[in-house]
């Protein structure tokens, strides 16, 4: 009988545990044997710490790896099958149903609950099937602890919908908690469970409600809410304990960005696509500021997420809803505050981007962020908000007031995590010109040409990043379109 093939991210998942000693071939297929052919990459890890074949300690090498293996698979299985190199071919059984997921024991199905009630990933449990029977203090606890087993075990963001199962991201790759559906009911109990009475009134009004979470003061989290056609669904974003330091995002040229933060007055834009990590960025700038100025640093976020206490600088940080009612507001407000340096945690609108850029030539440092892809698409976002009949001004003004803009992306890293990209724009002469005349054509070849001023394009980093081994040439391709350097890909 013709031996089955197993799933290509499992494949990968063996020959990079064996390669790297994690476990051996004769463990792949025990595992193999049990869970059979059609079986998930988690739950083939899941069942290889099960097993006893990895270790608790070596499960976020586990991870990782898995992590990789999934990458690794869109370009195919690997040359050297490990199933079939092992020299046995065993019979493989039927399995059985299985709710494992990756962490340290099985989550099994509960009696009475549709497709098991509890729930286990990367070391996370959650009993979803006894949400409705859980008073609001016993559900309060149980919550507060998954969202810190969340923090702990490096995961992003943890998702609650009512229709969908439960699920979280870590290192952009999704894990469900279980195969449990949460109701329509579970899920608006779970997602409220948090709020205060205020909170609770405005969102089920509002129908959306975004807010900060501090659980304490290492616990913290982004948290948006909504209804959609199923019932109530939250997104919550674990924020990092610690305030970000500018040498660990793995932005390139920071000499040329803590440059950036020695002016006294202009713009910078940190830019990127959602889950890119400006955020993070924003709030190792006012860290570095704070480190290194003695100036009043006003900011406006929505909410607030990284709290900094006051250094060398005095920080005034306000929210969008409890302290001012918009952006635009905060930023008026501001402006008579004697402030030095002004952050805004997003320019959306015309009246907040023309005040930024007003507040940006008056002496004030203006740091603020814009869901753009690389410096070209920002200037046109920044610019074209405006009618035509200020057309001309602001291109003066913006030529004029403009330091630099630091677009970056998040790319899945050869190691399994994840590795920073960035197109770094630095304004002198030349990038005054081109904004001042309406010729963003021209921008690349100033990009491309200003490496001594410290600019590069994305696909510039990219490559670099690839070169270094950082990313994978399957990674790389799908970022890079220049003929040159997609032909030194290999």
């Amino acid at each position: 009988m013709k031996q089955k093939v197993m799933k290509t991210p499992i494949i990968w998942l063996v020959r990079l545990g064996v390669d790297q000693s994690l476990f051996t071939c004769k463990a792949a297929w025990a595992v193999r044997m049990k869970l059979g052919e059609d079986t998930d990459l988690l739950d083939y890890a899941q069942e290889l710490v099960d097993g006893g074949h990895v270790t608790v300690e070596n499960i976020d090498v586990l991870e990782n790896l898995a992590g990789l293996a999934q990458v690794k698979a869109k370009s195919g299985p690997p040359e050297n099958d490990p199933f079939v190199s092992s020299g046995t071919t065993p019979p493989i059984p039927q399995p059985g149903k299985t709710s494992l997921k990756l962490g340290t024991h099985a989550a099994t199905p509960e009696a009475g609950s549709a497709g098991g009630g509890s729930a286990s990933a990367g070391g996370l449990d959650f009993p979803f099937a006894q949400v409705t029977a859980m008073d609001d203090t016993e559900l309060t606890e149980k919550f507060r602890g998954l969202l810190k087993a969340c923090a702990r075990g490096g995961i992003s963001d943890l998702h609650l919908s009512a229709g969908a199962r439960p699920f979280v991201r870590k290192q952009r790759l999704l894990t469900p908690l279980g195969t449990r559906v949460l109701t329509a009911e579970e899920s608006l109990r779970l997602n409220t469970a948090l709020l205060a009475p205020h909170q609770r009134k405005d969102f089920m009004e509002r129908k959306d409600l975004d807010y900060a979470l501090a659980l304490d003061s290492r616990n913290r989290y982004r948290v948006n809410l909504m209804f959609h056609k199923g019932g109530a669904a939250g997104a919550y974003r674990m924020i990092a304990a610690e305030v970000p330091k500018l040498d660990s995002l793995g932005l390139r040229n920071l000499e040329h960005i803590r440059k950036l933060l020695t002016y006294h007055n202009g713009l910078i834009l940190v830019t990127g696509p959602v889950g890119a990590g400006k955020t993070t960025t924003l709030a190792a700038l006012v860290a570095e500021l704070n480190e290194k100025r003695e100036d009043h640093i006003i900011t406006v976020e929505d909410p607030i997420e990284v709290v900094q206490a006051s250094k060398g600088c005095n920080i005034t940080q306000r929210q969008v809803g409890p302290h001012t009612k918009t952006f635009a507001s905060a930023l008026k407000g501001a402006l008579r505050e004697d402030p030095d340096v002004i952050i805004i945690g997003e320019l959306r609108d015309l009246e907040t981007i023309e005040m930024a850029i007003s507040a940006s030539e008056t002496g004030h440092l203006v740091i603020g962020t814009m869901h753009t892809s690389d410096a070209s698409t920002t200037l046109n976002r920044l610019l074209d908000v405006f009618p035509p009949a200020q057309q001309s001004q602001i291109r003066a003004s913006v030529a004029e007031s403009l330091r630099g803009i630091i677009c970056q992306r998040l790319l899945p890293g050869a190691d399994g995590k994840l590795v920073m990209a960035c197109e770094i724009l630095i304004g002198n002469p030349a990038i005054a010109a081109l904004i001042r005349e309406g010729k963003m054509n021209g921008l690349r070849n100033v990009l491309e040409t200003g490496q001594r001023d410290g600019m590069c394009l994305m696909e510039s980093g990219v490559f670099n990043l690839y070169t270094e081994g950082a990313i994978t040439a399957e990674t790389a391709r799908e970022i890079i379109s220049n003929r040159v350097l997609r032909a030194r890909i290999t």
